[in-house]
Formats: C-alpha cells, structure tokens, sequence
C-alpha cells in the first residue's frame, strides 16, 4: 500500500467536522491540520489526532490535499490560494458565490495541474451509481427536494443550498444546453427565498421541473426520470427505486388476457421491477472523499470537476435570475 496523503480540512463547521472524521478513519489518508478561526476547532483537531490553525496559509508543506468546507463566499479566495500553493482541493458545494468565482477555480486548478473536485454529493448516492447507466435520452424529468427548517445553509437560498443537488443530478444525465428558464420562488422564514420551483428545457428537448423547499413539514428527495423505453422513480429517503418499462408480449412471454396490437403485431406488456438499496450500507460522503483520495493518488479526473459544479452553478444562478424577475414583475403588476 502507498502512503498515506497528507490531508487538511478548512472550516470546521457541521460539514467540515464530517470530512474531518472521514479523512481520520481512511486508511489513505493522514488527518495533518484543520483549520478554522474558531478555537473551538482545537478540540475536534485533538480529538482526531490534528494539529489546529488559526489560517490555511500555516498548513504544514507536506499537506497535499484539502477539503474546503467554509462559507460559499470564501470558497474562491481559499480554494484559490490552496490551488496555486500547489495543494489538491475538494470544494464543498456550490463551488462558489459566482460563475466568475467559479470560472477562476477552474482557471488555478488546470494552470497548476491540480485536481478541484466539488462536493455535489448525490453523486455518490446508492440509487444514483446503479441506475446511472440506465438513465437515457430522458424526455422529462420531475424533482422534489422538501426539508424542514434548518438555519444550517441559509447563507444561501434554497437554489444554492438545495435545489442545486438536483440541478447536478439532472444536467449529468441530460448532458445538453438549457436553453430557456423559468422559475419562481419566495422568502418565508430567511431573508432569502426559501421555496422554487424551476422549469428548465434543453437543446434535446429535455424538461425538468424542480421544486426545492426548506420550509417543509416532512422531508421528500425523489426524481422521476420519463424516457421513451421507460420512466425511473427514485426515492432517495426510503432507498428505493421503481423501473416501469414498456415490453412487447414476446419479449416477457405469454400474458393471460393480453390481445394483439391494432395493427396485429404483439401487444405491449408493462414490466414494473421494484429496486432496493436498503441493504446498501455505502456512506456517500466516505465515497466521496475516497474517488477525490484517488484522483490525488492516481492523477486522475474526479468524478465530479470543476466544470461540473460551474455548470450547476450557473443554471443556479439563472434560476435565481428568473425568480429576482417574476418578483419583481408580480410586485409591479400589485402596485399597478
């Protein structure tokens, strides 16, 4: 086995503290620093066998990989300095405020050599890497992401703070141009907008509707996938999947009572297979940061890059476009 890489973490927050735990359970991995203004991080770091720091620019040099778990506001400044020192850098989601922010990530990383991998993590959900390869040419796609209150990722709305999980999902298996946006959404409890909808359609033809909420009364995390040999129905929270496929009678042997079709051919038959993943007891996240320990080792392109997360970047924020404009167009049509 090779040794271990040295790794850091940056923001000790609810999320950091988990890729902290990670990184000290991974054979892989060596947890060296974590890094975050608050003394309070000094007892996570002793507890996991790090040292604390005050500033990311102490980490020791031997450090060469870093998870970056700040405020989106900082995630340019602090994954671009950890990319120009020469350090491999995993990104918490979104990858940053702007597509511009975004766009000089990408930059650092690809003029240094260094991996960006952002951390959209349904990627890595069981559901996602077994029926990834049966998702095609979608036709239509339906999301719905509801949650219950939670101050935790309200320095942004809920199109940055959840919708955009699925935006990612969507524009993986989609893989065309959104070419027209239309969205709406409002403020509830926070400052910003807690619940949208959004309406996207691609160059193929291809439309998703989105519905985000962090104002729910239960939680809901499923997508619905409608292509021309079948429709997919994932339930992220129950672990579950539903495959629905139109098969002639030929092909799924002989059905009592199915007649011929109108030109006299086979009939179609409906073939529906339930899909479980309960006994799937993977953790995402360790997932996630064993494929970026491998693109460290290996040299290799992450599964999720930093292109990936500025694309879903970028429909985030033409959402969040589309929901400033339908506002204020209703806010003129109440005053007129």
């Amino acid at each position: 086995m090779s040794e271990p890489i040295d790794v850091a973490v940056v923001g000790v927050g609810y999320l950091g503290r988990l890729h902290a735990e990670k990184y000290a359970a991974h054979p892989r991995a060596r947890l060296r620093a974590l890094v975050d203004p608050d003394p309070a991080a000094r007892e996570v770091a002793g507890r996991l066998g790090a040292v604390w720091l005050p500033d990311w620019t102490r980490l020791p040099t031997g450090v060469r990989a870093v998870s970056v778990a700040v405020p989106t506001q900082l995630h340019h400044d602090v994954g671009c300095g950890l990319l120009r020192s020469g350090r491999d850098v995993l990104v918490e989601k979104p990858i940053a405020a702007s597509v511009a922010e975004a766009d000089e990530l990408v930059a650092a990383a690809e003029a240094g050599g260094r991996i960006l991998q952002v951390g959209h993590l349904e990627r890595f959900n069981p559901a996602i890497r077994r029926l990834a390869g049966f998702l095609r040419e979608p036709r239509f796609i339906e999301s719905h992401r509801l949650a219950p209150w939670n101050v935790r990722g309200t320095d942004v709305d809920v199109v940055l703070d959840l919708m955009i999980h699925d935006i990612d999902i969507i524009l993986n298996v989609v893989r065309s141009e959104a070419v027209a946006i239309h969205a709406a959404g409002v403020p509830v409890i926070s400052s910003s907008v807690d619940i949208a909808n959004a309406r996207i359609q691609f160059a193929d033809g291809c439309v998703a509707n989105i519905t985000a909420s962090r104002v729910s009364a239960q939680k809901m995390r499923k997508i619905r996938v409608f292509q021309p040999d079948a429709y997919v129905s994932i339930d992220f929270l129950r672990r579950s999947a539903a495959v629905v496929r139109r098969r002639v009678a030929a092909e799924v042997g002989a059905t009592p009572g199915l007649a011929s079709g109108a030109d006299g051919g086979p009939a179609a038959a409906i073939v529906r297979q339930e899909v479980s993943f309960e006994d799937d007891e993977s953790d995402a996240l360790a997932l996630e940061i064993d494929a970026f320990l491998e693109a460290v080792a290996s040299r290799s392109e992450p599964p999720v890059t930093g292109r990936d997360g500025r694309r879903a970047l970028e429909v985030a924020n033409r959402i969040t476009e589309q929901i400033g404009l339908a506002s204020a167009t209703d806010g003129r049509a109440r005053r007129g």
